[in-house]
């Protein structure tokens, strides 16, 4: 007969990591250096995004 594998329940404190404080408003912004120049408003644009939930946003300089 096999091995018998116990398959361990991740604790929800470890399934929900991160996920409270961007729904709170409290995003960890980083720079997205991919896009820098938008074409529709001739402006140089930052464009940020959330290191964990991977949300956008972009503000002009």
């Amino acid at each position: 007969m096999g091995d018998v594998v116990r398959f361990k329940r991740p604790k929800l404190s470890e399934k929900h990591r991160g996920k409270t404080l961007c729904s709170s408003g409290f995003h960890r912004w980083e720079i997205d250096k991919s896009q820098r120049f938008d074409v529709k408003q001739g402006k140089l644009v930052t464009t940020e995004r959330c290191s964990r939930c991977g949300q956008k946003r972009s503000r002009s300089r």
